[in-house]
């Protein structure tokens, strides 16, 4: 066997587990609350505020100051915890819209392959994102700017579809008149 065979084939190995790694549900314990009275995208924008207070260092700086070093080590761990949960839980916000996109998407006549492609890119680039701050939250870092900003795509997403879904109930009622009118009139559309 060629070195150059066995490099290539180490490569394609690496590759196919990151990409099962990327697909993985990490988080599969508490924050997985799949309520269905709360609205798809929703429910990490109630939360950000929190989760940006907690990872803010003014506040470790101050307990550093006031604590003992073990007290710090620990609120620090479960801050990382609880930052590690929201992020969970926006991946699943992320996977829930995208899931009620892919459905749109069917729906509307309308929708051509760049929007799919478009589409594909924001989920490829928000799940490399979402593994990025991942890993620097596991590395004890405080990806606050970057955690912000996966959360505004996120939100940004969710608005999108609540326009398209208002767009296409709008045209669903357009068409259920036109066709109550035509039948109240026994007319025909040609």
């Amino acid at each position: 066997m060629s070195l150059s065979l066995f490099v290539f084939s180490g490569i394609a190995v690496l590759l196919i587990l990151l990409l099962v790694w990327l697909l993985r549900d990490p988080a599969r314990g508490p924050a997985a609350d799949g309520s269905a009275t709360e609205e798809y995208g929703q429910r990490h924008a109630d939360f950000f505020p929190q989760v940006r207070r907690a990872m803010a260092p003014e506040d470790l700086g101050f307990l550093t100051s006031r604590g003992s070093p073990g007290l710090t080590r620990r609120v620090r761990q479960e801050r990382r915890r609880v930052a590690l949960l929201y992020l969970a839980c926006l991946r699943r916000d992320f996977a829930q819209l995208w899931r009620l996109a892919r459905v749109l998407a069917a729906m509307s006549p309308n929708v051509a392959a760049a929007q799919e492609l478009t589409r594909f890119r924001l989920g490829l680039a928000f799940y490399a994102r979402y593994e990025l701050i991942r890993g620097k939250l596991l590395l004890g870092l405080a990806p606050l700017p970057d955690l912000s900003t996966l959360s505004d795509t996120v939100s940004k997403l969710a608005i999108r579809l609540e326009t398209a879904i208002s767009e296409l109930g709008e045209r669903a009622a357009l068409a259920s008149e036109l066709t109550s009118a035509l039948h109240r009139t026994g007319g025909d559309a040609l």
